[in-house]
């Protein structure tokens, strides 16, 4: 019976995970020279033990044999996950994490491994994930709010005239164009300090 899976953009679903110990289990993914982002999850065809989740764990073939890294855990609270690994095929010292899965034989080049170790919610949640691995939708949204924010400054200032051009109405508000200007200066700096500083 499966109980995980893992995806890999453009590819189909793998459930191949071999049971290498009482506890663990690995999942071999060849020709990963250009994996990113791998979502790992529970196929709900069994759930963990009371009390229990699955730390996984990611692969990559080196010199000095396997580089096993942490990525995070699963849970039947948390069934899924994705995780960014793109940066950790680039380098890291490979034995900065202990990991369940011994010297694994026949490693071969250009074949990541994504291990799972079955092991008690208290103590997964002590265990620190390598760094940047986890997947964020802050640039994308930065990024979105960065766009809007040239967009409406843009077309506020297509309809900037000087103090000699303009032509009184005493229905129209005007706003000079420097505060919109410091407004979005100040938006700017304080959007790239914390993406979520408007939530306050």
């Amino acid at each position: 019976m499966n109980m995980f899976g893992v995806i890999i953009t453009g590819r189909l679903v793998q459930t191949d995970f071999i049971q290498i110990g009482e506890t663990n289990f690995v999942c071999n993914i060849p020709d990963a020279d250009n994996v990113n982002h791998v979502v790992v999850f529970m196929t709900g065809q069994l759930p963990f033990p009371e009390g229990m989740g699955g730390a996984v764990y990611f692969s990559w073939p080196c010199e000095q044999g396997p580089a096993w890294h942490l990525l995070g855990y699963l849970s039947n609270a948390k069934p899924s996950t994705i995780f960014k690994v793109g940066n950790l095929k680039q380098g890291e010292n490979p034995f900065t994490t202990s990991h369940p899965f011994g010297q694994i034989e026949n490693h071969q080049s250009h074949m990541m491994q994504i291990g799972i170790s079955v092991e008690s919610l208290e103590s997964l949640s002590q265990q620190t994930p390598a760094l940047n691995t986890a997947v964020t939708a802050v640039g994308s949204y930065q990024e979105f709010c960065s766009k809007m924010l040239d967009n409406c400054f843009n077309f506020v200032a297509s309809f900037a005239v000087t103090q000699g051009q303009m032509t009184l109405n005493p229905t129209e508000t005007f706003v000079p164009l420097s505060a919109l200007q410091q407004w979005f200066i100040n938006f700017q700096r304080r959007l790239s300090q914390n993406p979520y500083f408007w939530k306050s």
